[in-house]
């Protein structure tokens, strides 16, 4: 009988979270709900078992005793059993000792390699107060089983499981054996509401709880002492644009042509030159200086290989690489692993942008990224080079990369930064000063709030947000070296296959290409987005290197693909001209387009977030001022293009 495992996590509202006097999260006095995702992935669980003629389903959870609520309504919705883990000594776990946790929880359930092997377990992809992904990846290595993430749709067929899974610009369909781990996308089939019969069960099922002794796992990897990641410090996240301008008239084409007159004019530019609030750490001098490097050094990044290409996001990683190279001196190499099949015409590429050694792993069955083999090759040329640090793009294929390694070598793994910087952390308990180590910085909690994450177990892993960094000037006299690896790979890297990729040119490369990109939110699918595609049409046809986009309400509908998604779980874009668009303007959307140069918000909601975080507004109806805008843009109007 295959058991269907449900991993499902409690999280507070990112809104009722608060700041404590330590500079950290405070999440007590919080509400809690279902994480969305997980919702998503316990529907998956119920649409699974209705596949298979007999199957289990269990649905297992880490936290604090109050989270018996959310598993219960698990229960209610159809699941047999409910188990959670529950001690005082996980509290400040990271996602690896997270990771742990939850895996060590289902060995002792009888679930894992070399144990009960029928088995599938599901998940959310993501946290929405942490919004890493990692926590599938690290099950998965773990119980020493194939994964896929950024899964939309799953079957079961003859023993395996046919998955679709999203990618950027466009899709996979994957062929997976059981056991696997399987995390969901928020696109996929909604979640039931729970039953009258399904309450009636919940009320009479107890919820087995756990403690770590209860099964076997020591706490020496565990909690915040164990884990090798922390949180060092967490700032609120503030708006560095000036007031917006809002175009005033009676009637739209008033309106319309007051905005066009504002933004002819230009709005006065505002310096708010950000200060890094490096704080004057007083160390004292009989303080003792570690290196906890253990001879560890240099920085490895991955070249992630799409349509032939080494995708821009991988390119953008050596603008930090380079800069953290020249922080810690000494002749710190940066290294590029370049994986595939006739990849060797890539690089030059790579050189050309600034990696010293292209390190090439060359074979036909590696055309295509499968998570196996690629997370095995690094774990073997981390062996050998020993870096201090790497580096991943933020992608679908590096969210779920990134953490299966830091597990291979035990580190911890730091997800979509904003920042990355060479720094020092004082211990005042342990009297040390841990020097150099990797500050990652990255938003988190809904992106209200900035955190510094630490690391202390090389190398110190971290996944930069794609379009955050630029890509270095391309200069074809710099001189780097070439070699090559031979990997040893086993049958068992290839259990999982890619029955089809479909990747457009489109969408992706454009978007973090384009000068001026149109964005559609939820007030715009009246009419599917049209006027939205009309309007970037018209750029176009004026010479405009235009893209629309969306927000995540209207990928979760269905009415866009994932690939134009902008925002925290999209892609983050630096245009110089952004137009939002019946988008109310949710932080999560607003990380994407933090950079762009001119933001420009059109809602007939005057009170909608958007308008404190653009430069110029309009309010009005979606059909009444796009069809206007457009009527100018055929008249000669670029959004200011023409002066930029």
């Amino acid at each position: 009988m295959t058991t269907i495992i449900s991993l499902m996590k409690q999280v507070p509202l990112p809104s009722q979270m608060r700041m404590g006097e330590d500079g950290l999260m405070d999440r007590t006095k919080a509400k809690s709900m279902i994480n969305i995702d997980c919702s998503f992935a316990l529907e998956a669980g119920l649409q699974l078992k209705g596949m298979m003629e007999d199957a289990r389903l269990l649905v297992c959870s880490m936290g604090p005793p109050s989270f018996e609520h959310s598993l219960k309504i698990a229960i209610s919705m159809g699941y047999d059993e409910a188990y959670l883990l529950s001690d005082r000594r996980l509290g400040g776990s990271d996602t690896y000792a997270t990771g742990l946790a939850i895996s060590s929880m289902l060995k002792h359930l009888g679930f894992g390699k070399g144990l009960n092997e029928d088995f599938i377990v599901v998940a959310g992809r993501q946290t929405s107060d942490g919004d890493t992904a990692h926590v599938p990846s690290q099950v998965a290595e773990n119980l020493g089983i194939a994964q896929a993430t950024f899964i939309e749709h799953a079957e079961f067929s003859e023993g395996k499981i046919i998955a679709k899974r999203i990618i950027e610009g466009g899709y996979q369909i994957l062929k997976l054996p059981t056991p696997c781990t399987l995390s969901f996308t928020p696109t996929g089939i909604p979640p039931r509401r729970p039953s009258l019969l399904g309450a009636i069960k919940a009320r009479n099922t107890q919820v087995k709880v756990f403690s770590i002794d209860d099964i076997n796992l020591s706490d020496e990897k565990i909690g915040l002492s164990g884990s090798p990641t922390i949180v060092a410090k967490v700032v609120n996240i503030k708006s560095e644009r000036a007031p917006v301008i809002m175009s005033k008239g009676e009637s739209i084409e008033e309106k319309v042509t007051d905005f066009i007159h504002n933004v002819k004019l230009g709005k006065n530019e505002i310096e708010t030159s950000v200060k890094k609030e490096k704080e004057q750490k007083e160390a004292p001098s009989d303080f003792e200086r570690v290196d906890f490097r253990k001879g560890s050094c240099g920085i490895l990044t991955w070249a992630e290989v799409a349509n032939g290409k080494i995708t821009r996001a991988s390119l953008e990683l050596l603008t930090p690489a380079k800069n953290l190279a020249q922080s810690l001196g000494h002749d710190t190499k940066v290294r590029t692993l370049l994986i595939g099949h006739k990849v060797e015409g890539l690089t030059n590429e790579l050189i050309y942008h600034g990696c010293d050694e292209v390190i090439v792993v060359e074979d036909a069955r590696l055309s295509e990224y499968l998570i196996l083999p690629f997370s095995s090759i690094f774990e073997q040329v981390i062996k050998k080079y020993k870096p201090e640090i790497a580096l991943f793009a933020a992608t679908t294929a590096g969210r779920e990369l990134a953490p299966r390694i830091g597990v291979k070598t035990q580190s911890g793994v730091t997800a979509d930064c904003t920042a990355l910087e060479i720094g020092e952390h004082i211990d005042k308990k342990k009297k040390v000063i841990y020097a150099p180590i990797l500050e990652s910085r990255r938003p988190t909690y809904g992106e209200s709030k900035l955190a510094t994450i630490l690391g202390f177990v090389c190398p110190q892993i971290s996944t930069a947000r794609a379009g955050t960094f630029e890509v270095p000037q391309r200069d074809e006299n710099l001189k780097g070296e070439v070699s090559a690896f031979e990997p040893t790979l086993s049958e068992s890297d290839f259990t999982t296959q890619i029955l089809q990729t479909i990747r457009g040119e489109g969408g992706l490369a454009n978007l973090f290409e384009a000068d001026i990109i149109v964005g559609g939110g939820r007030g715009t699918l009246g009419d599917n987005m049209s006027l939205v595609k009309q309007l970037t049409e018209a750029l176009k046809e004026r010479g405009i290197n235009a893209e629309w986009a969306s927000s995540r309400a209207v990928v979760d509908v269905g009415a866009c693909e994932y690939a134009r998604q902008i925002g925290q779980t999209g892609k983050s874009v630096r245009p110089k001209v952004y137009i939002a668009i019946g988008i109310s303007g949710a932080l999560q959307h607003l990380a994407g387009i933090k950079e762009a140069e001119t933001i420009i918000a059109i809602n007939k909601n005057p009170k909608e977030t958007i308008f404190s975080n653009a430069d110029f507004g309009i309010v009005g109806e979606y059909n009444d001022v796009v069809p206007e805008l457009i009527k100018q843009v055929k008249r000669g109007f670029v959004f200011g293009l023409d002066k930029k």
